[in-house]
């Protein structure tokens, strides 16, 4: 049997990848981490398949019902929310699965940072703007950061900031990254993004902390910070449709 890691997407079922849905249609047994992906993703399920909500499970609890779906050889869709690599937990899944020599494929999924920056209706790529995204977090109630890795530390390359599990941490952030970016530096705040009451809130360094407040939002949102975040105009245009610079497949045109 193999247990399949698969990317549910930040929420919409619709942002399923195919293969995610086929896979998660084929097996009998599907665990899925409920406080992040709707009911309806794992919809897709076989009727007659074991359909668990890990939510309030622990890791010893999910790895058992694992090992008694190998011991019957049963494939294991295991949904988690966006990308499984960021934030996924589920390294220490692989580490048991290795242990019991139970074979596992990971399936990609939407990040909650790209679907974001789809509902923000923006690139975070801009030409001589920003060239560059960090995926952090902040440690509050989780597991501590790594030496090095800081906010501070992230602040002084100016890049585009993507601030996982942070919104708690609102002050905190400010604090730390106002010297760096400035405080009329925009900032979004993406609640829930890809489900049906996602929120947007636009705001700076300044002032994102009283609008977030205002809005009574204490959980699942991603903090985005940058200068790509601006509604200015006047970057110039990327080099890639550049009629002055020709490459290999747009030659230089003699007509």
């Amino acid at each position: 049997m193999t247990v399949f890691f698969i990317g549910a997407g930040p929420g919409d079922p619709e942002l399923l990848t195919l293969k995610a849905a086929r896979v998660i249609g084929e097996c009998p047994v599907c665990l899925y981490a409920g406080s992040l992906v709707p009911e309806a993703v794992v919809a897709c399920a076989p009727k007659d398949a074991r359909v668990m909500d890990t939510a309030p499970m622990t890791l010893g609890e999910t790895h058992a019902e694992i090992v008694a779906a190998h011991e019957k050889g049963l494939n294991v869709a295991r949904v988690h929310s966006g990308d499984p690599s960021l934030y996924g937990a589920i390294a220490e899944q692989i580490r048991l699965l290795k242990a019991e020599g139970i074979d596992y494929q990971i399936i990609p999924g939407v990040p909650a940072y790209t679907a974001a920056a789809a509902a923000l209706g923006t690139e975070l790529t801009i030409p001589e703007v920003a060239q560059s995204i960090v995926l952090t977090r902040v440690s509050m109630k989780s597991t501590g950061m790594p030496a090095g890795e800081t906010l501070e530390n992230f602040a002084r390359t100016g890049t585009t900031l993507a601030i996982h599990l942070g919104i708690r941490a609102l002050k905190d952030i400010e604090r730390k990254l106002t010297p760096f970016y400035g405080e009329d530096c925009p900032v979004a705040v993406v609640y829930r993004v890809g489900w049906p009451d996602q929120l947007i809130i636009r705001g700076t360094l300044s002032d994102i902390r009283e609008k977030v407040r205002a809005a009574k939002l204490t959980r699942t949102a991603l903090i985005m910070v940058g200068q790509a975040l601006s509604d200015n105009n006047g970057f110039p245009d990327s080099a890639l449709y550049d009629a002055t610079k020709p490459h290999v497949l747009r030659p230089v045109r003699t007509e």
